[in-house]
């Protein structure tokens, strides 16, 4: 088993599909622990704010498996085969780290994302803070004093089989 941790975003119907997304890994894997929600700014767009968390579940799929059953989850929940970068979304689905593994091809992991945007990396925070970032030796929780906190996020209260 894998130890994985997937991004999970939403702006269109946000708690819906940050629910159904969250419903649905909870089948990939025996273990799972989901951080708060939280409500973010878009970044590179103008647009409904976004729902964002991340879930940690194990799993025995490969990679390339992992990452193909995400995408047709987010197929699934209404997200346009055809989707650009920064626009509104049903669901967007990424996976941040796969265990030890270093991966420069799609998906690449450790995602770079990590290291960009607080809507991942603070949850992320809260969820592992002493694991340290394949390839990098910093954790996640020394990333997160490093950043600059310059971009809108903040929890959200939704009541989920989490909480």
């Amino acid at each position: 088993m894998t130890r994985v941790y997937i991004s999970l975003g939403s702006n269109i119907e946000r708690e819906y599909h940050i629910q159904a997304a969250m419903t649905e890994l909870r089948k990939l894997g025996a273990h799972y622990r989901a951080s708060r929600i939280f409500e973010a700014e878009p970044v590179g767009f103008s647009g409904p704010n976004f729902f964002n968390c991340v879930v940690e579940i194990e799993t025995s799929l490969a990679l390339d498996m992992l990452q193909q059953t995400l995408k047709q989850l987010e197929l699934q929940y209404g997200r346009s085969p055809n989707a650009q970068k920064n626009q509104s979304r049903t669901l967007d689905l990424d996976i941040l780290l796969f265990g030890e593994e270093l991966r420069e091809s799609a998906p690449a992991v450790p995602r770079s994302d990590l290291y960009k945007f607080a809507f991942v990396l603070w949850p992320m925070a809260e969820l592992c803070p002493d694991l340290a970032i394949p390839g990098d030796g910093r954790t996640i929780g020394q990333l997160w004093l490093a950043f600059e906190h310059t971009q809108a996020l903040w929890p959200v209260e939704l009541v989920t089989e989490d909480n």
